[in-house]
């Protein structure tokens, strides 16, 4: 079954898997899917109630060493040596094994199944008794083998010679820096203070950073020291042939070991199941084969107190389900609640309910629910949601169940009311159940008349104006648009009018006349402005010389001795060319030089001068032009 994320279960998940205790069951979990066959589904609802059922008389499962269990089998399958402390945590692990076969034997008329897998674990006491008998207190017993006693007792004898020595040294430590046996380059040495280091016969091994302390290793000393590291390097050796003998005694067993770390692993894994239930006030509900969904007061279960119970039913004379209300009224989350409740049962996870609750078993669960815009693909929201409905309407079969959130919606109403009551009946004959949220009348209404569709709807208090988050089933919601804008002071008679047009359909579209505009325009004239009006731009309150009309209500203006195109609304007439210039005044004088006016003349009369200057120009502005382009 594919699990949308829409549903949000990734977040259960996490969840769950914070409660499992071993490395290797928190991978398993985060690799497991969900049920592939109703009776895979039912054995995993089972095996949470009997976790529950323990876990309630107050009993835990004595699960010992099994934190890190994974870590240390990797390194026995790679032939590394187990350390003292990790042989005590695989000799608790291997214990629990014989402890949590006889806890479920005591609690079998409880947990008839668990106590089945439990009767796979090997007693391994006989490993654990030689781990035990080796390993204590984090460190490897001195009894562990006659080499090992010997060897220690070698080291005993040298260390109290040593402390003979030093001792003499001791009793008179004004040539000390400190009256205290140091161990430098594991020799036991003297911290001499330097003015006094050549009082006293021996070898210096190491001086203080500020050279006031010198480590001197006494004369008498040295022999001593040197048998000292001897016999450590002997002990160092048997104790690596202790330990590899243990570590390859659980190697002997690893196929063993595997077979019954599978099973506490799987407990592991049903107890995190049965903990996290019991956190959310889990009740056991049952899983079906009649594809019929039955919720009893079921709350969300990532809502907590929040939560408002919710009640549904669906397959039992109805297929579909068309949920109505106002925005914001829960009809989302009715749809996120029943996916997220089928998804759980699937994993062997109970939600809060009522009882008497069950689910259909599912082999694909299909969502279109928020904003499916996507800026990557180009696609608008409601091209998103159309993408995903097609391919939802694609693989829509029997033993698969379909939400669609406002179907239909993000369009032209009446194209998105028809091509959802489309969608909807091409979902319906392919068997899948189906639950959709609209506002559409038209969608109520084909709910209303098909006979294998439900009605239901968000139930809405009239008095404060908000939700109540509860589904009325058997019912048509509105979006109450009437009664709030009624609520909100929005005159009587625009209400009426309004419902009266969404009754008739029918609208006044005559034209109305207003007393005084027809005057007032009359009264209105467009000033025309001609070349050399003296003129102000608006958007920077400058004062400019008006030049020519372009297109796109567009114009050509002298500002600061430039001529400079803006829009033709941001000039404004400041004073016209016959209050500033005499008659036949050459305007032409007032934008460009003489030197621009004669070229221009011979231009126009013909002149070859002036045309092979104009080619010259024109000559120099494309290999400027191609300079520019040449360069990096």
């Amino acid at each position: 079954m594919n699990i949308p994320q829409e549903t949000e279960f990734d977040t259960i998940k996490t969840t769950v898997s914070q409660r499992i205790l071993s490395d290797y069951g928190k991978q398993r979990f985060a690799e497991q899917q969900p049920a592939s066959s109703i009776h895979s589904a039912r054995k995993r609802l089972a095996e949470t109630q009997e976790a529950m059922a323990l876990l309630g008389s107050g009993q835990q499962v004595p699960f010992m060493g099994l934190s890190d269990i994974l870590h240390h089998t990797t390194k026995i399958e790679k032939g590394l040596i187990l350390e003292p402390r990790e042989l005590i945590d695989y000799g608790d692990f291997l214990r629990s094994f014989r402890l949590i076969r006889q806890m479920f034997e005591k609690n079998q008329w409880q947990t008839p199944r668990l106590t089945g897998y439990a009767q796979g674990l090997t007693d391994f006491s006989d490993t654990v008794q030689t781990i035990f008998d080796k390993i204590r207190n984090g460190r490897i017993d001195t009894d562990a083998s006659r080499e090992l006693r010997k060897v220690r007792g070698q080291i005993a004898k040298h260390e109290a010679e040593l402390k003979k020595v030093f001792s003499k040294f001791l009793q008179d430590p004004r040539l000390l820096q400190d009256a205290r046996i140091i161990q430098k380059n594991d020799r036991y040495t003297l911290p001499v203070r330097s003015e006094f280091q050549h009082q006293i016969k021996g070898q210096i091994i190491e001086r203080s950073n500020k050279r006031a302390t010198v480590f001197i290793e006494p004369e008498a000393a040295i022999r001593l020291n040197d048998r000292l590291i001897m016999a450590k390097a002997e002990e160092t050796a048997e104790e690596y042939q202790i330990l590899a003998g243990l570590t390859g005694l659980l190697a002997e067993n690893l196929t063993e070991i595997f077979t019954c770390l599978d099973v506490l692993v799987e407990l592991d894994i049903i107890f995190a199941r049965a903990k996290y239930c019991r956190e959310i006030h889990g009740v056991p509900l049952e899983i079906n084969e009649a594809e019929v969904i039955d919720l009893q007061e079921v709350r969300h279960p990532l809502l907590g107190a929040a939560a408002v119970p919710l009640s549904l039913q669906l397959g039992y004379d109805a297929r579909c389900l068309v949920i109505t209300g106002p925005n914001a009224g829960g009809k989302t989350v009715v749809l996120k609640t029943v996916a997220l409740v089928c998804v759980m049962a699937h994993y062997g996870l109970f939600p809060s309910h009522a009882g008497g609750s069950q689910v259909p078993f599912l082999k694909n669960l299909w969502m279109d629910i928020g904003d499916q815009q996507s800026l990557a693909n180009a696609l608008s929201t409601f091209s998103g949601h159309m993408n995903n409905i097609a391919q939802i309407v694609k693989h829509a079969s029997r033993q698969s169940i379909v939400l669609l959130d406002e179907i239909g919606s993000g369009t032209e109403p009446n194209e998105g009311a028809a091509l959802a009551i489309a969608i909807m009946e091409a979902i319906y004959h392919s068997g899948a159940l189906l639950i959709a949220t609209t506002h559409y009348g038209e969608i109520k209404q084909f709910a209303i008349d098909h006979q294998d569709f439900h009605t239901a709807a968000m139930a809405f208090d009239p008095e404060t104006l908000t939700p109540k988050y509860r589904l009325l089933s058997d019912a048509v919601g509105t979006s109450n648009a009437f009664w709030i804008a009624e609520k909100m002071s929005v005159s009587k008679e625009i209400v009426a009018k309004a419902q009266r047009y969404l009754e008739t359909k029918q609208y006044p579209t005559e034209k109305a006349v207003f007393k005084g505009i027809q005057k007032e325009r009359q009264q209105v004239s467009v000033a025309t402005l001609k070349k050399g009006d003296r003129i102000s731009y608006t958007e920077t309150n400058q004062t400019g010389l008006f030049y020519a009309y372009l297109e796109s209500n567009q114009a050509q203006i002298l500002l600061d001795e430039s001529l400079v195109i803006v829009p033709t609304r941001r000039v404004k007439l400041l004073m016209s060319r016959e209050e500033l210039y005499p008659a036949g005044y050459d305007l032409e004088s007032l934008f460009h030089s003489f030197a621009e006016r004669k070229f221009n003349r011979d231009i126009d009369r013909g002149s070859k001068k002036a045309q092979k200057k104009l080619r010259k120009q024109a000559q120099e502005r494309q290999a400027f032009a191609k300079g520019d382009g040449a360069q990096p």
